[in-house]
């Protein structure tokens, strides 16, 4: 199984897309704007992870200094 996520601003252009990948006998699911914030959330997480453990309280003065 493969899965493909697009954005896009124009609700026309998606549905054409929505449209097209039915008729080629895909399924679709338009995300919840909470399904697309939760799957940015997980990327940047996943992109941003070190494997680096951190020092907890030097990393809590390092924000408040800012």
């Amino acid at each position: 199984m493969a899965a493909v996520i697009i954005f896009g601003k124009s609700k026309k252009d998606i549905q054409l897309l929505i449209t097209i990948a039915e008729k080629m006998g895909l399924n679709t699911k338009v995300l919840a704007k909470h399904e697309c914030e939760d799957f940015s959330l997980a990327k940047a997480i996943t992109e941003g992870a070190t494997g680096e453990f951190i020092d907890t309280d030097e990393f809590l003065k390092s924000l408040k200094a800012v």
